[in-house]
């Protein structure tokens, strides 16, 4: 038998603390989790079944597969209709209000849980456990740091794995290839259904004008139109620049970095374009401390792009993406988002990826992308690896 908890008991109590305080502040009674993402933010494993949290302190996992599964407040169930018979049967007070993860289940299954409830109004969890994850523990930390040094040996490994010629479809596959050796799970999770890709993104040439489906500063045409992003079988030659911004997951907590390799020396805008990625995630790094709006940071980014007259490439060039920055962790698109509208607040513990590139016609996609920690003294960079372009011939 293997324990249902693959974190340590103290940090899982601190993070359904967090839940219950804010179900509390909401005056919600209990939530109930189906989601993968957050099952595993709860006990550090995928499994099938749900975790129930109450306000007053009340955790009990109802698990369905796998068996055998042990530990504390561990039921096993054979549907969810079995959660309303097990609370009254342990004496619980059956919840008046009951937060269902609205915004990523699927219809069918919130209409079946909302009957486990019949006399409860059902309240949306998705933010409470957006807002919660948002802002990581020391624990949760240490992961994403590993994370990021894995990603960046990986990196260190891609020009060697290149040859003159080589279409960027062979190019991923060998980057594919490394990283996995390295370590690195394969699995992207993304919350919601705004995107689906493979491993990331390896981006030559043109196709980073080809604009795709998704809020991508480049996206490609990829290869089949069932997955319309990413590389698309162009061959690689001299004078062209190829993005790299592959998986970045070791550890179950994804870093995001992107790096700007070339075929031969790029042209001069494309240089100074490249440089003034890297200048707008130094300076915003620096100013990016615990109480600043997020927008701020989107705002300072486009004062430097505006600076530097390169604003009709910032972002996309066919295409624009609405943001230059996103919260990373269990999944890839996780708050705070750095952008105009945006309502974030960063705070101590946030992780942010800061992605400002640019896409310079004819020549291919430049920028840097690295991961970064939120603290006191501004935003502590997790993903070290050379960003300048690096030549592969």
């Amino acid at each position: 038998m293997e324990n249902l908890l693959q974190i340590p008991s103290e940090e899982a109590q601190i993070r359904i603390q967090k839940i219950q305080e804010l179900l509390i502040a909401q005056g919600i009674d209990a939530l109930l989790i189906s989601d993968n993402a957050n099952k595993f933010y709860i006990s550090g494993r995928v499994y099938n079944g749900y975790t129930y949290i109450s306000a007053n302190g009340n955790v009990i996992h109802f698990i369905r597969r796998p068996v055998d599964l042990i530990g504390d407040n561990l039921v096993y169930i054979h549907k969810p209709e079995n959660i309303n018979e097990i609370l009254v049967e342990r004496g619980y007070s059956l919840p008046n209000t009951i937060a269902l993860e609205l915004d990523i289940t699927p219809y069918s299954t919130i209409q079946r849980l909302s009957k486990v409830f019949p006399n409860a109004q059902i309240a949306n969890a998705s933010g409470i456990l957006r807002q919660v994850r948002s802002i990581k523990t020391d624990y949760e930390l240490g992961l994403l740091k590993l994370s990021g040094e894995k990603q960046a040996k990986a990196y260190s490994q891609i020009p060697q794995t290149y040859k003159l010629g080589m279409t960027d479809l062979e190019f991923q596959v060998e980057i594919e290839r490394l990283s996995r050796l390295e370590g690195c799970l394969g699995e992207f999770r993304i919350s919601g259904d705004s995107m689906e890709i493979y491993m990331g993104n390896v981006i030559c040439g043109e196709n980073a004008d080809n604009p795709s489906p998704y809020d991508f500063a480049m996206g490609g045409a990829g290869i089949n139109h069932s997955l319309p992003v990413g590389c698309n079988g162009t061959t690689t030659a001299e004078g062209m620049a190829i993005m790299v911004d592959v998986n970045g997951n070791y550890t179950g907590y994804m870093t995001d970095m992107t790096r700007v390799f070339s075929v031969g020396e790029l042209d001069d805008l494309s240089k100074k374009a490249h440089e003034c990625s890297r200048r707008i995630c130094k300076e915003l790094s620096a100013i990016g401390k615990p109480g600043i709006e997020a927008k701020a940071l989107y705002n300072k980014a486009i004062e430097i792009v505006e600076e530097e007259d390169l604003g009709h490439l910032f972002m996309g060039h066919r295409q624009k993406a609405g943001f230059i920055g996103h919260g990373v962790g269990i999944e890839i698109n996780e708050l705070p988002v750095i952008a105009p509208r945006s309502r974030d607040i960063l705070a101590i513990g946030n992780v942010i990826a800061l992605e400002p590139k640019f896409v310079i016609p004819g020549i291919g996609a430049v920028g840097v992308e690295n991961t970064y920690i939120v603290t006191e003294n501004g935003m502590e960079c997790i993903t070290h690896a050379p960003e300048e372009i690096i030549n592969l011939i």
